[in-house]
C-alpha cells in the first residue's frame, strides 16, 4: 500500500464495533478479546461500540467514525453471517470508498483450515473510505481470533514487509 514500511511501530487508532442483538458488554467475548489485542499490540483504543443489528443505526455509527479524523481503523464484529439479522454487509458496504477483497478472501481460506466448509458462510469483507479502514469479521470470538492473529495483526503494524496498512491510514488528515 501508500508509504514504505517503517522500521518502528507506529500505533493506530483503532475502534472495536459489536453487531448484536444479544450481547451486552459483559458477555461480548468477542469484542474484549479485539479490545485486548489491539492493546497488547500497541496501539490505541480509540473507542468501543455494542450496536444492535440494525441497518441504520450501524450505517450511522460506521459513517461517524469513518468521518472523525483521529480513527484509522475500525474493527466490526458480527452481522455477516445469513440471517435475517445480519445487516453489516448491507449497513458498511455502501460507506466503502475501495473494497479489500483480499482480507474476505483470505478469511475464508485460513478459516477453512479450521472449520472446514463452514467457512462458506462467511460475508468478511473489507474496504477503505476516507483513510480509514473498515474489516468486518464473524461475531464468533474464535472467527476473530483468526481475523486478528492470521491477518490484522501484521497488516496493522507499519513494520510488517513487503507492505502494510499503516503508512496510508496515518496520513488520515494530514
Amino acid at each position: 500500500m501508500a508509504g514504505k514500511p517503517q522500521s518502528e511501530f507506529l500505533p493506530l487508532n483503532i475502534v472495536v464495533v459489536t453487531v448484536s442483538d444479544t450481547r451486552t458488554e459483559v458477555t461480548d467475548t468477542s469484542g474484549q478479546f479485539l479490545q485486548e489485542s489491539v492493546v497488547a499490540a500497541g496501539h490505541h483504543l480509540a473507542g468501543k461500540h455494542l450496536c444492535k443489528d440494525d441497518i441504520y443505526k450501524l450505517r450511522a455509527l460506521v459513517a461517524g467514525l469513518i468521518a472523525d479524523d483521529s480513527v484509522h481503523v475500525v474493527l466490526v464484529t458480527g452481522g455477516t453471517g445469513f440471517t435475517s439479522r445480519d445487516n453489516t454487509v448491507s449497513a458498511v458496504t455502501p460507506l466503502l470508498d475501495t473494497h479489500i477483497d483480499g482480507f474476505g478472501e483470505l478469511f475464508r481460506q485460513v478459516s477453512f483450515e479450521e472449520i472446514g466448509t463452514s467457512t462458506i458462510q462467511s460475508r468478511a469483507f473489507a474496504g477503505l473510505s476516507n483513510s480509514t479502514a473498515v474489516f468486518c469479521m464473524p461475531g464468533s470470538t474464535s472467527a476473530c481470533k483468526t481475523a486478528w492473529h492470521k491477518i490484522l495483526a501484521s497488516q496493522l503494524d507499519s513494520r510488517h514487509r513487503p507492505c502494510n496498512f499503516a503508512g496510508r491510514l496515518l496520513q488520515k488528515g494530514q
